[in-house]
């Protein structure tokens, strides 16, 4: 399990482990009845160097964790693969457990039919285009948003120490529900909800689509959602890092962009876009000058970071005013690399 993003070519991720949680590793020994100790392998082992808060850098290897999984044939290895890659719950660098899911699920993989182009043959499994998210999963995490500023307005009662009926978070009205709309997004695309206030908990809709959520749980120190969707008994871990909401389910994980309507109320749109160095690094190569003007997607330089090329190019069409850094230079993570002014 590797801290890198099969999206962008398998480049490596850096960051804080704000959440980490791995599948339980089986035992390695058991006893017979009437007999003695017996050794055999195990099931699941977890070997890994790193745990939640740590820091993964450029400056070693980005892995997290090796999974070696156990079976008494490479279909039984495989399904129990596939059901310890779905307990890895990763925030912070983007990671490659997704594409391991996917990859001990794709059929080539399962008859070992295997060469340096399994990727590219089977791209259409192993990298397949975002798609707009089904409503179960956004429930889901609508319900964990409800629940996260309840949890916040319960807080701030306890610090006032009185009871503010201002900080109700139940929906009341004298009369009617209250009805809301979270305003997720998916890969940059929106996907809202709809979300009406209900006595057991939320009606949350998309359109015609609908879904009940009802007797939450929801325990803040394990980051855990329990309840009911419909008819149906679901567990989550849910954690908000800054604008983007991660839910973890048995189907995989998800991340939905959630700016609260007022997060950015007040800030200044810039007219420069702030071409930065997505991790520390060396620059390589300037493919232009200052006052050039370029189309969007063309490159614009080349950095050097954990023994990998990353190529900076132009978010749109525009005129580069101003290189900040010269061949040569290293460049800490956030430094600006070049001044760009987009054309409108």
């Amino acid at each position: 399990v590797y801290a890198e993003n099969p999206d962008k070519g398998f480049l490596p991720s850096i960051g804080t482990l704000r959440h980490l949680r791995t599948p339980p590793a089986s035992a390695f020994t058991h006893r017979v009845k009437g007999g003695a100790e017996h050794e055999e392998p195990a099931a699941v082992r977890i070997d890994s160097g790193v745990r939640e808060g740590d820091a993964i850098t450029p400056y070693y290897d980005p892995m997290i964790a090796k999974l070696i999984v156990w079976g008494r044939d490479r279909d039984h290895a495989l399904a129990r693969m596939a059901q310890a890659l779905a307990g890895f719950e990763v925030v912070g660098p983007a990671t490659n457990v997704g594409f391991l899911s996917r990859l001990v699920g794709c059929e080539s993989f399962a008859r070992a039919d295997l060469d340096t182009g399994l990727i590219e043959r089977e791209k259409a499994v192993l990298m397949p285009a975002a798609t707009k998210p089904p409503l179960l999963p956004r429930a889901i995490a609508a319900a964990a948003v409800l629940a996260g500023e309840a949890d916040e307005a319960a807080a701030a009662d306890r610090a006032a120490g009185r009871h503010d009926p201002w900080n109700l978070r139940n929906g009341w009205r004298p009369s009617g529900r209250l009805r809301r709309t979270l305003p997720f997004d998916a890969a940059g695309e929106p996907c809202p909800v709809e979300v009406e206030y209900a006595a057991r908990g939320w009606t949350v809709r998309d359109g015609d689509d609908a879904l009940c959520i009802a007797d939450l749980r929801w325990s803040p120190a394990e980051r855990k959602l329990r309840g009911l969707a419909g008819e149906r008994a679901f567990e989550a871990s849910a954690v908000l890092d800054g604008e983007t909401l991660h839910l973890f389910t048995p189907d995989g994980h998800l991340t939905l962009g959630y700016a609260p309507p007022l997060a950015h109320v007040g800030e200044e749109e810039s007219d420069d876009a702030r071409l930065t160095a997505p991790m520390p690094g060396k620059v390589i190569a300037l493919m232009v000058q200052a006052g050039a003007k370029v189309a969007r997607g063309q490159p614009l330089l080349v950095m050097e970071a954990m023994k990998m090329e990353h190529t900076i190019s132009a978010p749109a069409d525009g005129e580069v005013a101003a290189i900040r850094h010269a061949v040569g230079d290293q460049v800490a993570e956030g430094a600006q690399l070049i001044e760009f002014v987009p054309h409108r």
